[in-house]
């Protein structure tokens, strides 16, 4: 299976540890991905193919999904109805204002922006989607849109909150052919320059 990605784009949030038990419990990688090298750079995920492929040389970038960490607080529903009902500042006591903040705080991996963004390199670039397609259905928040080739064939991609949608591709009509740049500024003849 050949294929390629077109455009992508992906606002993608998992909790981290989500990431590493996903690829710790040995998921179906492509044939053309042998494994893949996780790495982490201060607030940058990384995650890299190993080709299965022996051509490719050592040195050549195979595709790699990139994501930035970031902390968040997460409430379960109790502590969100505890947030959101009535504070009275009169009636605090001291022991109240001393307690830790409600929720948990969790690192959460986004991998949000466009293909060059979030899924960089050619090589094994669209196996390397596939496993993107795969965490995407692991996430509880975010979207991942995409138009791939497929063996000659366009193909529409959508992935809503972990869930496959529907999608399509349509065609619409570019810059009109017929207007040669006329209702633009002729800045050659231009008396006020």
């Amino acid at each position: 299976m050949t294929g390629q990605v077109y455009r992508l784009h992906s606002t993608l949030e998992l909790p981290l540890e989500t990431v590493y038990d996903y690829f710790e419990e040995d998921p179906d990688l492509p044939p053309e991905i042998a494994s893949v090298d996780i790495t982490r750079r201060k607030n940058t995920l990384i995650i890299s193919a190993v080709a299965d492929d022996e051509t490719i040389s050592k040195y050549t970038p195979t595709a790699q999904l990139k994501a930035s960490i970031s902390e968040t607080r997460v409430y379960t529903e109790e502590e969100q109805e505890l947030r959101n009902g009535p504070r009275w500042n009169d009636d605090l006591d001291e022991d109240e204002e001393d307690q830790e903040p409600l929720g948990e705080l969790i690192e959460v991996a986004a991998f949000k922006g466009d293909r060059e963004t979030v899924l960089q390199n050619t090589a094994v670039q669209y196996p390397m989607f596939l496993v993107l397609c795969d965490l995407a259905r692991q996430a509880e928040k975010g979207t991942l849109t995409a138009i791939t080739e497929v063996d000659g064939e366009l193909q529409a991609t959508r992935i809503v909150d972990g869930e496959d949608r529907p999608a399509s591709i349509e065609v619409v009509e570019g810059p009109n052919a017929n207007s040669s740049g006329d209702s633009g500024v002729n800045w050659r003849d231009n008396e006020f320059i």
